[in-house]
């Protein structure tokens, strides 16, 4: 027995469709797609508050920057009371007669900036 060898035949395309659906369909009996899913009633409490916790920003959960990117932007509060009506801060913009005729020239095209 041990001399004789099977010739290997080449499935065709048929049979080669047949074994896959046959696998297919093997695979669709065993397994099962779970879509719903729910807490364990037991354990809810903690998991609620996990997810409340996980929500909550950086700064409501800990009281010091925990990463180095973290530190731009911890305390965003300003330094300086941003009151517009403050001269010492707040410098805008004025226009008088002659800064008036100046900017409408520009706005024209007219470059005489460098005389």
């Amino acid at each position: 027995m041990a001399g004789h060898q099977k010739e290997k035949v080449v499935p065709d395309e048929v049979h080669q469709n047949q074994i896959l659906r046959e696998l297919y369909l093997k695979e669709l009996r065993t397994q099962k797609l779970y879509t719903q899913y729910h807490v364990n009633p037991l354990r809810k409490a903690r998991f609620l508050n996990l997810i409340h916790h996980a929500a909550q920003g950086p700064r409501k959960k800990y009281t010091e920057t925990q990463t180095e990117s973290q530190e731009i932007g911890w305390d965003s509060e300003p330094l300086v009371n941003p009151e517009r009506n403050d001269r010492r801060l707040n410098h805008f913009r004025v226009y008088n007669d002659i800064t008036l005729y100046k900017a409408k020239m520009w706005s024209l095209g007219e470059d005489d900036r460098h005389k």
